[in-house]
């Protein structure tokens, strides 16, 4: 009788034993098959066809992405780190995540900052949404510089950097100016020429976005569309940027006919920088013009990137000013906004499923 039992614990455990090497054995494959889950592994490198952003296949694409405040600031930096940018994907939904590095304010890049280590910070960010297979832009963020014609030199050089370190990926978006701002799009489009052609000596295919007259408006005031009308010529994968501000009567007034238009004209818009707030990043937040946005952008396929990553004490700001958190947000670490958005781009990534 007792040498049944032994028996019996035998075969008990050499069940066990079969059970955890098969477990085993199907993990790798789990694992393999969790990594083409990945948004660059399912759609690969991006194109532009037409007015619109397509995928590998051929297949209209929409990037939902956030971008960071500016990684030379305080209120930045912190939040280039690979556990946040997951939290974005897996949490929120994003796809992609956009790097502002300044070239004037607080010690940007052509004033006085320190550019060894803000390339450094640009290439972490690259390598982490990389890892993650996400797409990510390299945002050359003009702002109160306004003409980008001022540091167009460093814009070469800064840019010729990048396309060689990175010809060969498949997720990377150049932003060359961000907000032009007191230049006229003749102006732009003379810059655009010179820094198009860094790029494209090196990286012939990656997506670039053009920043547009009046801080990325489509042209010099509400009702003028020179852009579309005047596009960049002699070069595929060009994208013109659009940025609205939700809590702004002249973006929710003139911007919408302006984007019409451009597509109409077979334009590829992509909004690289919307907020819910007033343009100056303060002030309430506009929930109603908000949703309409993304719904009108999304019913047009295009992409948007949410203004910003940061716990910097305004509106616009997408988590609590109160939070030390730079990952793995809870509902309670978040704003306003930032819970908003967060719910907005979930309701967006189930509603695609897989085409996500």
């Amino acid at each position: 009788m007792r040498s049944r039992r032994v028996w019996q614990r035998i075969v008990v455990m050499l069940m066990v034993f079969a059970m955890v090497f098969a477990v085993a054995a199907v993990r790798p494959e789990c694992d393999a098959l969790a990594a083409t889950k990945t948004p660059v592994a399912t759609h690969g490198r991006l194109s532009v066809k037409g007015a619109n952003l397509v995928d590998a296949k051929g297949r209209k694409f929409q990037l939902r992405g956030v971008s960071t405040h500016g990684i030379n600031w305080d209120v930045g930096h912190p939040y280039v780190n690979k556990a946040a940018f997951k939290t974005l994907r897996d949490d929120w939904g994003a796809n992609a995540v956009r790097l502002a590095m300044y070239t004037s304010e607080y010690n940007g890049y052509c004033s006085g900052g320190n550019k060894a280590a803000l390339r450094n910070q640009i290439y972490k960010g690259v390598k982490y949404a990389t890892d993650l297979g996400m797409y990510v832009i390299i945002d050359w963020h003009i702002l109160n510089d306004g003409n980008p014609m001022t540091q167009v030199a460093e814009a070469r050089k800064f840019f010729a950097t990048m396309a060689k370190k990175y010809k060969n990926q498949k997720n990377i978006i150049y932003e060359i100016c961000n907000e032009p701002n007191g230049c006229n799009w003749t102006t732009i489009k003379k810059y655009a020429a010179q820094v198009i052609k860094v790029i494209r000596k090196y990286d012939k295919k990656a997506i670039i976005a053009v920043g547009t007259p009046t801080w990325s408006q489509l042209g010099s005031d509400g009702t003028h569309n020179e852009v579309a009308d005047n596009p960049i010529k002699g070069y595929k994968n060009i994208m013109y940027s659009l940025h609205f501000y939700a809590n702004e009567w002249s973006h929710n007034q003139y911007l919408p006919a302006k984007l019409a238009y451009a597509r109409k004209k077979g334009i590829a818009v992509i909004v690289t920088e919307f907020g819910m707030s007033a343009a100056s990043g303060g002030g309430g937040i506009n929930g109603k013009s908000t949703g309409a946005w993304l719904i009108r952008l999304n019913k047009a396929n295009v992409s948007y990137f949410c203004w910003s990553l940061s716990n910097k004490n305004e509106s616009c700001s997408l988590l609590s000013s109160g939070t030390t958190k730079t990952s793995k947000w809870k509902s309670s670490d978040l704003s306003r906004a930032g819970r908003y958005i967060r719910a907005k781009y979930r309701e967006r990534r189930k509603a695609l499923g897989s085409k996500a």
